[in-house]
């Protein structure tokens, strides 16, 4: 018979809440901001107060580490699922203050009605309102006296039953005494069995990715761990909302005395939103970078000390394996790292983030920047190298699927020569086949944000092209000013015949055009417009654009992959103009891929 993989129990809730008091639960002030409504932990009060069910609490024990003495050193309960039912009751039960979805540290009280047995969230009528006692953890605590917190309630209000409200305000102290169900998960689990059991026990089918885990890993080694989780998530929130710097040294005092707030500081005066990471994108990239691994269970495994040839589990591997996450995030999140990678991508064309569909193809640039920069690479040898790998990532979908594992074999293979790895890469996914055949196919296609469209107009603002028509607006301009993208054939000129969105939503008709331009345009075909725009350029009689010559005109055509047949294009012409279009594209793209 097999060993059970977890353990189900009845634990009460002041056992639970002793654990976390004790640190024996890790939940740091930040495992993730507290999301729920105040309404919600009141529902949360009233439904243990009626003896209602509220769900099991899912924690995986950290594994007995092996310490150099000998002796073994008993893991914490890593809090898996009901977090967030887990610290409602800190709050409300033990008056803690919790961090809400903002980062900012709030009190949640929640008021009691003994004569009616209710619970509601404190508010300024119901605080000058005699019948509620206004915050129901002075009566959850160890040392209240509960006959003198009944006894002032009666003296405001007379009228009460006496034996009614004794007995009440017991049975609200003994809310503490209610039982929850509690899973402990094996510690030997790995992360596929744990997430599996957590999907089948989680009624709300939530999934938890393997950066869950670990960062539960990072908070469960007590304080050190704990900063350390802040340091990741502090840094991820401020690369969005660089403005939360304030709010961050106003209400975090003690992370505001740490060494890891000179580390962040600067993206405080920071607008660049190209490469935004989420706190998997960090993990990812440091883990990668120092361990030369891409699969993030061996990251939960070594920061419980796993010796993977023993198998078994030792502290000095676990604190080693802290001490080189932590180096590795300093890499992640230094500033001139940072700028540096993000001024690589911009000087390949790649100016705003819609343009960059893949993040794990942005991740893992950032980790071959890192190695290459460690490796000592010149300087110009690193713009080259990351800018062609992160292209090529983007043209081939190499990160598309199976994420993690196309890391682990990237990394392992490329660690005994990168640029020679690299080259032979290029040169099998992306020969003349491909170019000539596989790109073109992939062009094929209606969607706008399809990531072979992003590469050619990537390729656009690197040869710092004009917009379509256009004579001094460039495509870079259109795209950091949010500009549109339009229509070569226009939407409503091509549904007279076609109605499908795949016909007349193919991205080889897609190109950055002025708004006004679009306008002129309005439903009339190639044909008659270009003819507009040769009388143009015949009176000097401005239309569209300001384009006054046929060379300019010309010239404009070629930076946008439009064929001259274009000036007697209709509707009958409109798939051939496709097809010709998608092959310039082509050859444009691998142009640009080439001098990168």
């Amino acid at each position: 018979m097999q060993n059970p993989k977890y353990v189900v129990n009845q634990v009460l809730v002041s056992s639970i809440l002793n654990w976390v008091i004790s640190g024996q639960i890790a939940i740091p002030e930040i495992q993730r901001p507290f999301v729920w409504s105040a309404s919600k932990v009141r529902d949360l009060l009233d439904s243990l107060y009626q003896g209602f069910p509220i769900g099991y609490v899912i924690a995986w024990k950290n594994p007995d580490a092996k310490l150099k003495d000998g002796s073994t050193a008993e893991g914490k309960k890593v809090l898996i699922d009901g977090q967030q039912r887990v610290v409602a009751l800190t709050a409300a039960v033990l008056g803690r203050e919790v961090v809400n979805k903002d980062y900012k540290k709030i009190r949640i009280k929640i008021a009691f009605n003994p004569l009616e047995e209710k619970f509601e969230v404190i508010n300024p009528a119901i605080e000058k309102d005699i019948r509620w006692i206004p915050d129901i953890s002075v009566i959850m605590k160890g040392d209240a006296d509960l006959f003198e917190i009944a006894a002032d309630y009666l003296i405001k209000n007379p009228d009460a039953d006496k034996r009614k409200v004794q007995n009440v305000i017991i049975k609200l102290k003994n809310l503490s005494e209610r039982q929850i169900g509690f899973i402990e998960l094996e510690s030997d689990l790995g992360i596929e069995t744990v997430t599996e059991i957590f999907i089948r026990i989680n009624s709300e089918g939530v999934v938890l990715s393997q950066a869950d885990f670990a960062m539960s890993k990072i908070a469960s080694y007590g304080d050190y761990g704990a900063i350390l989780r802040k340091y990741i998530d502090y840094f991820c929130h401020l690369a969005k909302f660089p403005e939360f710097f304030a709010t961050l040294k106003e209400n975090d005092s003690d992370f505001s005395k740490s060494k890891y707030i000179t580390k962040i500081e600067w993206l405080k005066n920071i607008q660049d939103d190209l490469y935004d990471p989420d706190y998997s994108d960090l993990l990812r990239v440091a883990f990668t970078s120092e361990f030369n691994r891409g699969k993030l269970t061996d990251l939960v495994s070594l920061l419980s000390g796993r010796n993977f040839e023993k198998r078994i589990f030792e502290k000095n591997i676990s604190e080693e394996s802290f001490q080189r996450l932590e180096k590795s995030i300093d890499n992640f999140t230094n500033q001139t790292n940072f700028e540096r990678f993000l001024m690589i991508i911009k000087s390949a064309g790649f100016i705003d983030k819609s343009m960059i569909t893949s993040s794990n193809s942005i991740n893992f640039a950032y980790i071959l920047y890192l190695k290459l920069k460690d490796s000592k690479y010149d300087p110009a040898k690193i713009e080259s190298l990351v800018r062609k790998w992160f292209v090529l990532s983007i043209l081939t979908g190499r990160y598309s699927s199976s994420a993690e594992s196309a890391f682990d074999y990237d990394i392992r293979n490329m660690a005994e020569d990168y640029e020679k790895y690299i080259n032979t890469t290029i040169s099998a996914e992306l020969s003349d086949s491909f170019w000539e055949i596989g790109l073109i196919e992939n062009l094929k296609r209606s969607v706008v944000s399809n990531p072979f469209i992003n590469v050619f107009f990537a390729s656009q603002v690197k040869e710092n092209n004009k917009g379509f028509l256009s004579t001094d607006i460039t495509v870079r301009d259109m795209i950091i000013h949010r500009g549109d993208i339009h229509h070569i054939f226009p939407k409503a000129y091509l549904r007279t015949k076609y109605n499908s969105r795949n016909d007349y939503n193919q991205i080889a008709n897609y190109v950055y055009m002025q708004s006004e331009i679009n306008i002129q345009v309005g439903k009339k075909s190639p044909e008659e417009y270009f003819g507009e725009i040769i009388n143009q350029i015949k009176t000097g009689d401005i239309k569209y654009g300001g384009i006054t010559d046929m060379g300019t005109l010309s010239d404009n055509l070629s930076q946008h992959c439009i064929p001259e047949s274009i000036f007697s294009m209709t509707l009958d012409n409109y798939f051939d103009f496709l097809d010709q279009r998608r092959k310039l594209i082509a050859q444009k793209i691998k142009k640009y891929y080439q001098e990168l």
